[in-house]
């Protein structure tokens, strides 16, 4: 069984071994193993469950809740639903946070075509009566 000290860990996770040792000291990663000398060594089951801490981070999840995740991965099957419903619900979190993102992408895809179009015709000012105009359009067509 390969395994790898903790600077090796953290070139191939792309994490600074102090972000290692914090989640080691939270209780993320109770199952490092130590060498007598008091040196961690990790295995690819380590880093694995590693990159799964990493995931649950980027998508926002507290500490408490992924020590939680840790915990009920000790308790082995009988915590196999609760895992289940935590991705889930992890999955409509992610799922709702793009959807935002996206909004804000459109949002900044329309300034953008704004002020190139300003930026050539040399003015705001064209935008401005177009949106009077469009205005102006809406409340007619409403009035009807």
């Amino acid at each position: 069984m390969k395994t790898y000290k903790i600077q090796d860990v953290a070139r191939i996770m792309n994490l600074p071994a102090s972000t290692i040792r914090y989640y080691e000291k939270e209780g993320l990663l109770p199952f490092i193993q130590r060498l007598d000398s008091g040196y961690r060594i990790f295995t690819e089951q380590d880093i694995r469950s590693l990159r799964v801490i990493e995931c649950l981070k980027k998508s926002g999840m507290p500490l408490k809740e992924i020590r939680q995740f840790i915990q009920w991965i000790q308790e082995g099957d009988s915590s196999l639903e609760k895992r289940y419903e935590m991705f889930l619900e992890r999955k409509r979190i992610v799922e709702s946070q793009i959807c935002e993102l996206q909004n804000t992408l459109h949002f900044i895809d329309y300034k953008c075509q704004y002020y190139q179009a300003a930026l050539e015709a040399g003015t705001e000012a064209i935008h401005q009566e177009k949106s009077n105009s469009s205005q102006l359009h809406k409340e007619n067509v409403s009035a009807v």
